[in-house]
């Protein structure tokens, strides 16, 4: 979003969009209902919202460890054991993923509660949690802390690096969309608006790495970590066969209806 809330370009970007910030989740649901145009949406959302048009060129993704999406379970209860797990409801698609990863892992049944994102509460209430975003960082960043504290030992399991060892894909996140209320074209102009501002955020890092160090308790190397190394941003054809193959596994195992990504999603830009 560089380009939107940064000169020289915001003020011009402003005349053609109306920003507003939610989760991406809460994204879709906008989408869904016709009141947003355009929005950063969890991928799941694509098979439950018929009509949604993949806006080429951007993603949220994971070539490896991916840090902000965690699957925390106590070390003595293998996964084929696990009664419960408490999850926290920040992204649809994390869940379908996780969905899919339990059928692998033998757990097909297992019930996921909705919880606030509180690795200790979820863990008093269930006998595993799913952190999403933030909580997921600040959860490594205190798993030595944690042990110390409550000397519980812990097995901390990266979703997409599990996603990535059983299939060999990419893990993608989330995608730019157009909702139903979007009848218009995406021409090549709005695909540039957003490319342009990826690739101008990209190149300055370090000023994002400053503005989120002050905003959060992580350190800037753990931030600056994130920003270039775990999360790609590019929709290349990788992903895109990453999210043919989670598509089709979560169809498989009914996770999600069926939905076909369409061959102009790597309409180059």
């Amino acid at each position: 979003m560089w380009d939107f809330e940064h000169p020289p370009l915001n003020a011009k970007l402003a005349e053609r969009y109306q920003i507003n910030w939610m989760l991406p989740a809460q994204c879709a649901d906008e989408l869904a209902s016709g009141s947003a145009d355009i929005g950063l949406v969890p991928i799941a959302a694509l098979a439950t919202t018929p009509g949604m048009r993949i806006l080429p060129g951007c993603t949220i993704a994971s070539k490896g460890r991916v840090r902000s999406l965690l699957l925390v379970r106590r070390a003595h209860q293998p996964m084929t054991q696990l009664r419960s797990v408490a999850a926290d409801t920040a992204s649809r698609t994390t869940l379908a993923y996780a969905r899919i990863l339990f059928q692998q892992w033998g757990n097909p049944e297992v019930p996921f509660r909705p919880m606030a994102a509180d690795l200790d509460a979820m863990l008093d209430r269930a006998d595993a949690a799913i952190l999403i975003g933030d909580p997921a960082l600040m959860a490594l960043e205190e798993r030595a802390n944690r042990f110390e504290r409550t000397g519980e030992e812990l097995v901390y399991h990266d979703l997409a690096e599990e996603w990535i060892k059983l299939t060999g894909l990419p893990f993608v996140s989330a995608v730019w969309a157009a909702g139903i209320a979007c009848s218009s074209p995406l021409d090549q102009e709005i695909g540039r608006d957003f490319v342009r501002s990826r690739d101008h955020g990209l190149q300055n890092i370090d000023a994002l790495v400053s503005q989120w160090s002050r905003r959060m308790p992580l350190s800037e190397e753990t931030i600056r970590k994130y920003l270039t190394t775990n999360i790609h941003y590019i929709l290349d054809e990788e992903c895109v066969e990453g999210m043919r193959g989670f598509f089709r596994m979560a169809a498989e195992t009914g996770v999600l209806p069926a939905y076909d990504i369409p061959n102009s999603v790597l309409t180059v830009l």
